[in-house]
C-alpha cells in the first residue's frame, strides 16, 4: 500500500511541477466571436443613448455627481440626470485609456488591461466557504488569507483579485485592514481595494502608498477595484463615493452593472445589454469628469434568472450571447472590458458546477474578455468561496492559457520533417519531433486522473473533489510568502494598528 501511495505521490508531483513557471497574464491570438454585425452593434448604442437622453440615470445622494455631469452639459432633474445624446460616449473616449498596467508588486507579475490581453482573478465577494472537511462556512480572515495564498501560488491566476470571502470574524468597519494587508504581505500579485465606503477606498490607497511608494502611486496603477451599480439606472453614493476615491488618486476602478435579467433588466439580450451600456457608460463619464484619464473599465455581469423561483441562474446561453455582445461593444468604445467566470449555482463542486462553469468560461474567453473576475472558487451563485471548486477551476485556467495560443504554424508546429522521415504505417512514438515534444506538446493536468480503473481503484479511487482537496492543502502547506522589505512591513504594520485604535469597531 505505501508504495502505491508513493507512486501516487511522485506523479502528483510530476504533474505539478511540469505547470510552475507563472505567467503575468493571457495574450490571445484568437480573434474574438462576434455574434451581432456592426448594424447591430450600432442598434443598441443607439438604444443606450435613448435610454440615457429620455429615462436617464439615478445618482442617488450624490450631489457632487450630479454637479459634475450638469457643468459637463447633462440634464438634471433633482438626482435624475439625463445625457444629451451622445454625450457620455464623448466624455469617455475623449479620457480614457484605452490600455494601461497596473503595477504588481513583483514588477514581472504586473497586467496590462485591454488589447489582446485576458486577466484571470479569484471569485469575489462570498460569505461562506465550503471544503470537503468541514463543510460551508462563514468565512474568516484565516480563509481570506489561505485564498490569497492559493492565487498567489497558481500558475494560471495573473490577480489576486480583492474580497475573494468575506471575513465575517472581523468588524466590518474594519475588516478592510487585514484584507488590503494579506493582498499587499502574502502576495505580490495585482489585487483589488475595498469600496465598502470611500474611506475604505481612500484607506487601501494610503496602504499602497506606504508599499509601493507615493510617487509610484500618483503615477502609475497599483490597486483595482470593483465598482456596481444599482441596476436597473441608478447608481449610489456608497459606491460613486469609493469610484471617486480612486479616481482622484489615478487609481482603476471597473464600473459594473450587476442585472438578472427579467428582475433588473427587462427579460431580453439586446435590452440587457443595451441597459449595461448605458448604465456603465454614465459612470464611466462621471469617472472621467473626476480625473480625465484615470483608468476605467466597462464591466458587465449579467445573468439569467429562473422565472419560477427567482433565483439566478448560470452556464445559460443568453447571459452568453450578452457577454459576446457587451465585448464588442467596449472594443467599440475603446475601453478594457471585465465580464465572465467560472460562474454557476451548484452548492458543491460536482457535475453541475463543472458544466455551468465551463459554458460561462468558454464564452469569456472566445469574446475576448480583458478581465475576468470569479475565474476560481465561485459556487451557490456567488455565496460560497469552494476551496476544491478553486483548485479545479484553476486547472481549467491552465487549459485556457494552452487554447489561447492557437493554433502553432511555426515550422516545429508544423512537423514535416517527421513526416518525411517517417515511413507509412509507423507510429510517432519513437520519433525524434515527439520526443523532443512529449513534456510541453499537451496540457498536463495537475488534478485529472487518466489512469487505468485498476490503478484507480487501488489508489483510494478519488474523485475531483477529493484530488483537488489534497491539492490545495498541500500547497498552503508549501506556500512561503514573497518578501517584502521589513522597513515596509513595520511602517504598514503600525499604520493598521493606529487607524484601527483612532475609531470603535462598527457592524456596518
Amino acid at each position: 500500500m505505501s508504495r502505491r501511495a508513493g507512486g501516487r505521490a511522485a506523479r502528483q508531483a510530476a504533474r505539478l511541477h511540469a505547470v510552475v513557471e507563472s505567467v503575468p497574464y493571457l495574450t490571445r491570438t484568437l480573434a474574438p466571436v462576434e455574434v451581432l454585425s456592426d448594424e447591430g452593434l450600432a442598434l443598441l448604442e443607439e438604444n443606450a443613448d435613448t435610454i440615457l437622453e429620455q429615462v436617464g440615470i439615478d445618482f442617488r445622494d450624490a450631489p457632487d455627481a450630479v454637479t459634475l455631469l450638469r457643468d459637463a452639459g447633462a440634464e438634471v432633474d433633482g438626482e435624475r440626470v439625463r445625457f444629451p445624446r451622445g454625450l457620455a460616449r464623448q466624455l469617455v473616449q475623449a479620457t480614457a485609456p484605452r490600455e494601461f498596467t497596473q503595477l504588481a508588486r513583483n514588477p514581472e507579475r504586473s497586467v496590462v488591461f485591454g488589447g489582446a490581453n485576458t486577466i484571470f482573478a479569484p471569485a469575489y465577494g462570498s460569505p461562506f466557504v465550503r471544503d470537503l472537511d468541514n463543510g460551508r462556512r462563514y468565512g474568516t480572515i484565516e480563509d481570506f488569507r489561505n485564498f490569497v495564498r492559493l492565487a498567489n501560488a497558481s500558475p494560471w491566476l495573473h490577480h489576486s483579485g480583492g474580497t475573494v470571502c468575506e471575513p465575517v470574524d472581523l468588524p466590518v468597519n474594519k475588516r478592510h485592514y487585514d484584507m488590503v494587508a494579506a493582498h499587499l504581505i502574502l502576495g505580490d500579485k495585482p489585487f483589488m481595494g475595498s469600496v465598502t465606503h470611500p474611506q475604505r477606498a481612500r484607506d487601501t490607497v494610503d496602504m499602497a502608498r506606504i508599499v509601493f511608494g507615493a510617487d509610484v502611486v500618483e503615477q502609475s496603477t497599483v490597486v483595482f477595484s470593483l465598482i456596481n451599480a444599482n441596476s436597473p439606472l441608478v447608481w449610489d453614493s456608497t459606491m460613486l463615493g469609493a469610484a471617486r476615491a480612486y479616481a482622484e488618486a489615478n487609481q482603476a476602478v471597473m464600473m459594473t452593472p450587476f442585472i438578472l435579467a427579467g428582475a433588473m433588466s427587462p427579460a431580453t439580450v439586446a435590452a440587457t445589454a443595451a441597459q449595461t451600456l448605458a448604465e456603465s457608460l454614465a459612470g464611466m463619464a462621471y469617472v472621467q469628469l473626476v480625473r480625465p484619464g484615470a483608468p476605467v473599465v466597462l464591466g458587465s455581469f449579467a445573468s439569467s434568472m429562473s422565472m419560477q423561483s427567482g433565483a439566478p441562474t448560470f452556464g445559460t446561453p443568453e447571459p452568453a450571447l450578452v457577454l459576446y455582445t457587451m465585448a464588442a461593444l467596449a472594443r467599440r468604445l475603446g475601453v478594457p472590458f471585465r465580464s465572465g467566470g467560472a460562474l454557476t449555482a451548484a452548492k458543491i463542486p460536482d457535475a453541475q458546477a463543472a458544466y455551468e462553469s465551463a459554458n460561462t468560461m468558454q464564452p469569456t474567453l472566445l469574446a475576448g474578455t480583458n478581465f475576468v473576475l470569479h475565474a476560481a472558487g465561485w459556487l451557490e451563485g456567488g455565496l460560497t468561496m469552494g476551496y476544491e471548486k478553486f483548485v479545479l477551476d484553476a486547472d481549467q485556467l491552465g487549459m485556457w492559457h494552452a487554447f489561447s495560443k492557437g493554433v502553432d504554424l511555426s515550422e516545429n508546429g508544423q512537423a514535416l520533417d517527421a513526416f518525411l522521415t517517417n515511413e507509412p504505417g509507423t507510429h510517432f512514438l519513437g520519433h525524434a519531433h515527439t520526443l523532443a515534444n512529449f513534456e510541453s506538446a499537451f496540457y498536463r493536468s495537475p488534478v485529472a486522473d487518466n489512469s487505468s480503473f485498476e490503478q484507480w481503484e487501488s489508489e483510494g479511487a478519488n474523485d475531483a473533489a477529493q484530488r483537488a482537496n489534497a491539492q490545495w492543502k498541500r500547497a498552503l502547506a508549501e506556500y512561503e510568502p514573497p518578501p517584502l522589505d521589513d522597513a515596509i512591513r513595520e511602517e504598514l504594520d503600525e499604520w493598521i494598528e493606529q487607524r484601527k485604535a483612532s475609531f470603535p469597531d462598527s457592524d456596518v
